[in-house]
């Protein structure tokens, strides 16, 4: 069997701790949960493949129309509809980032071009370098990850609305993955949503995963203003790939407002006290904007924390990195001390 290539492998191991998956410590809110439980009266029929009540809810929330969202089985499963729906010849992507992007573009036939992030400029994205890049490879779609995913670094609206434009000029349909925008502090200072009738090129993406601690339920949505790019997602897509429970879940989420506040001060407090703790221990660690730390030290380590009991993200199969580069969640106060705690210890054994 292949390496698991992602975080949150707590089941071919005995871990006690997960640092390597970046969900919200508080765990799944009450009443989601509760939302959950009674959904399981709905589940002997099949759910409803269009998503109305949820994609309402959303629409509500975003304040857009309901005929531009879709729902699918996780981010994941509307990369990969994005992929088959739209069958681009060509896809431009940042690397180190996202490795679903790749995979669902090289299953849909895609050939996929690299901008890299350098470590000599702190992994930052170069807007520059990267619309270089496009008119040397011009390809037909174009995945851009914000905050990016394993950097935790953000990029200003501005600067997303320049490179929608210019796709837009040179026929690139964009994909704006925002999954983690929800920890940001200010959300809105970084996404394109609100632009979304400019831009009919470019898809959003969103996903409950992580800021709702909802990655076993999976449930992902996405916001596009051309309805033919969300009817060609449509197409490709399994029927009722959302389930009810799922869908009932989603619905519960969007009402918790105070937990997700909650969730920001946490978030905030405790990653400034992680990446304070990890340099103390010589590690060079990025300033990451959200709830997970990118940091770089020497090989081996996710074995060593292992021994712990203790799961980190080895960032070894990112493209453009290799393995003294890894990536670890924020967890609650207590956890982290524990971990730092561990990570000490682990720095000694070298």
């Amino acid at each position: 069997m292949a390496e698991y290539g992602h975080g949150g492998d707590i089941y071919s191991q005995k871990v006690e701790m997960d640092y390597s998956a970046n969900i919200n410590p508080l765990g799944m809110p009450e009443g989601v949960k509760a939302a959950i439980c009674r959904a399981v009266e709905l589940a002997a029929p099949y759910p409803d493949s269009a998503c109305r009540r949820l994609t309402k809810a959303l629409a509500e929330a975003f304040g857009k129309e309901p005929e531009q969202i879709i729902c699918g089985n996780g981010a994941a499963d509307l990369i990969f509809q994005l992929a088959y729906g739209r069958k681009p010849e060509r896809a431009l992507l940042i690397a180190p980032s996202f490795s679903e992007y790749e995979q669902a573009l090289r299953a849909a036939g895609a050939e996929v071009e690299y901008c890299m992030l350098r470590e000599e400029t702190g992994f930052s994205f170069v807007k520059e370098e990267w619309e270089e890049r496009a008119e040397a490879c011009r390809p037909d779609m174009a995945f851009f990850c914000n905050p990016n995913n394993p950097t935790g670094l953000a990029v200003g609206k501005e600067t997303v609305r320049e490179l929608a434009d210019f796709c837009r000029k040179r026929g690139i349909f964009l994909v704006a993955d925002e999954c983690f925008g929800e920890f940001l502090d200010v959300p809105e200072d970084f996404s394109i949503l609100g632009d979304l009738e400019q831009f009919s090129n470019v898809f959003v993406l969103k996903a409950f995963t992580k800021m709702y601690a909802m990655a076993g339920v999976r449930l992902g949505y996405g916001f596009c203003s051309d309805r033919t790019v969300l009817e060609s997602m449509e197409a490709a897509r399994q029927p009722w790939s959302v389930s009810a429970l799922a869908q009932e879940g989603g619905i519960a989420a969007l009402r918790e407002t105070e937990y997700v506040s909650r969730t920001k001060r946490l978030i905030k407090a405790q990653r400034k006290f992680l990446k304070d703790g990890l340099e103390r221990l010589g590690l060079t660690v990025w300033d990451s904007q959200a709830n997970y730390l990118f940091f770089k030290g020497p090989e081996g380590l996710k074995e060593r924390f292992l021994k712990h009991g203790i799961l980190i993200r080895s960032c070894a199969n990112y493209p453009g990195l290799d393995g003294r580069f890894f990536r670890i969640c924020v967890r609650t106060e207590e956890e982290n001390r524990k971990f730092l705690e561990t990570a000490g210890l682990v720095m000694e054994e070298r």
